[in-house]
């Protein structure tokens, strides 16, 4: 992930990505898997790139996507409007987008969606 950020450091992002990626860090914190110094380096390193990112935002479109998305795919509810965020974020042409993720159902969703999947 680190080798894709340095090559396109431009990154579009669902709203809620800070709130996800926090939550995956306090798990992992709680599970005793990153002790206090890991974890208060890993916040540090969300902030900024939260900082960073371009954020879209939760709109009337991305709910009405993620509805159609949650009946055509097997998506949780997160992750459909994660992709309907992608979708209008490519602004009709979901080929113009790469999208990154480590979720195997995500990632089987977006490709019939059209958007193209980051290799890793």
């Amino acid at each position: 992930m680190s080798r894709l950020l340095e090559s396109d450091p431009v990154q579009l992002v669902w709203w809620a990505t800070e709130v996800e990626c926090a939550s995956a860090l306090a798990r992992l914190e709680h599970d005793g898997q990153l002790d206090d110094s890991g974890a208060r380096e890993a916040f540090d390193r969300l902030n900024v790139l939260s900082n960073s990112w371009h954020e879209i935002q939760a709109t009337e479109a991305v709910r009405r996507i993620a509805r159609r998305l949650l009946r055509t795919h097997r998506l949780r509810a997160a992750d459909a409007l994660q992709l309907a965020g992608a979708l209008v974020g490519s602004d009709d042409a979901p080929s113009s987008l790469e999208i990154v993720t480590l979720d195997e159902r995500l990632v089987g969703a977006a490709e019939r969606e059209g958007l193209r999947i980051s290799t890793t």
